[in-house]
């Protein structure tokens, strides 16, 4: 079951996909989160809400706001996958220990060993304000997602 609405978001350190250590805690104070778990690079959904992504970036990435794209592959493939698809936000590896911070989360589809569609967006202090969690087949709505931040 994924983390409630109210709840300290659970703090992790996660390599990006240019091997830059990236830490949830020193958001703290400065910017909003949007931590946006995904199944796995290369896959149609995926990469058509990584796209989506990418191309409404200013609303996700801004002074107030910074995204965080997490899933369970390793860095190198997120490294080509974020290259290949011209994104310019980190992709974080939830690669080893295999999923730790998306069973932390509770998005962790402990079955096929990736995380399950789960956004969420923490505030400054560190407090998760919204979230929602879809099926693998299922891609999420951006505009609910932003609508969110707009509320914080």
């Amino acid at each position: 079951m994924a983390i409630g609405i109210g709840a300290e978001a659970p703090d992790f350190e996660l390599k990006d996909n240019h091997g830059r250590a990236v830490r949830l805690s020193a958001f703290r104070g400065e910017r909003n989160v949007v931590l946006f778990f995904y199944p796995f690079a290369f896959t149609g959904v995926c990469t058509g809400e990584l796209r989506a992504l990418r191309d409404r970036v200013d609303e996700f990435v801004n002074d107030d706001t910074q995204l965080l794209a997490v899933s369970n592959d390793s860095m190198h493939t997120l490294r080509v996958f974020g290259e290949q698809e011209d994104l310019d936000f980190p992709l974080l590896s939830d690669f080893w220990p295999h999923g730790e911070v998306s069973r932390a989360y509770g998005v962790l589809d402990e079955d096929k060993g990736c995380a399950l569609r789960g956004t969420f967006v923490v505030d400054k202090t560190g407090t998760v304000r919204w979230s929602v969690v879809n099926a693998l087949p299922d891609a999420r709505d951006l505009d609910d997602c932003a609508a969110a931040l707009a509320r914080l």
